[in-house]
């Protein structure tokens, strides 16, 4: 059955994503139907999915150059990364979430809006299968831990100077205080706090955006010395 709500575009989504407009449409209508029987998308969320869901990830695409390659961590639903993908068809983006049933519905929702350039992994971020030629120049995150977590399984899928960008709530500043000493530890400076949206979304989205030192990637690639046979 389609749902009313998901017909009810806000008048900013044609301005995010323009031609892929109803992609982004057909996204809507999949989170409030299969989203919510595969228990991914909870039934009260049906109602704000454009505000809260849809148009709060695609903001983050404001923070992003052109042409890159990035990762969403833990992407559950899709949020950020298909919604990012669809208003940035120029950016390749690999959604890394380690569950079955996540994965199967990410692959059903790929397949069904003909997302080119947007791939799944079946992984946990801190696993080595994930983190196999990983070089990314941005990864993304919604929800999914806090930043001192976050930064140890995504700092190792970032390339030098690539930009971790977690959307964060209302604690986003005291996590940055918590937390930045620790995310300095392992090689990720610079955090700070980020509204994307301010025109169309509020509140805006709220984004921690920090960036891998080129020096802790080399510490990373440098090749472990051998002992003498």
């Amino acid at each position: 059955m389609k749902h009313d709500h998901a017909a009810s575009v806000p008048e900013a989504a044609a301005d995010v994503f323009g031609g892929r407009l109803a992609l982004a449409q057909r996204y809507v209508e999949i989170l409030a139907t299969d989203g919510v029987e595969r228990g991914l998308i909870g039934p009260r969320e049906t109602e704000r999915l454009w505000d809260r869901h849809v148009l709060n990830s695609a903001a983050i695409a404001e923070l992003i150059p052109e042409g890159q390659r990035g990762a969403d961590v833990g992407s559950g639903a899709g949020l950020p990364g298909i919604p990012l993908a669809i208003a940035r068809p120029d950016l390749d983006v690999t959604l890394i979430e380690p569950m079955l049933r996540r994965t199967v519905f990410l692959e059903y929702v790929i397949d069904e809006l003909a997302l080119d350039g947007v791939r799944v992994s079946r992984h946990r971020a801190e696993e080595p299968a994930a983190r196999e030629g990983a070089d990314f120049d941005f990864v993304t995150s919604r929800a999914v831990a806090a930043l001192d977590k976050l930064t140890r399984w995504t700092a190792p899928l970032l390339k030098a100077d690539g930009l971790m960008l977690a959307l964060k709530g209302d604690r986003a500043e005291s996590e940055i205080a918590e937390h930045s000493a620790a995310m300095a530890s392992l090689g990720v400076v610079d955090p700070k706090v980020m509204r994307c949206g301010v025109e169309y979304l509020e509140p805006p989205a709220t984004v921690v955006v920090a960036r891998r030192t080129a020096e802790s990637r080399q510490r990373q690639r440098k090749p472990s010395g051998r002992r003498g046979r």
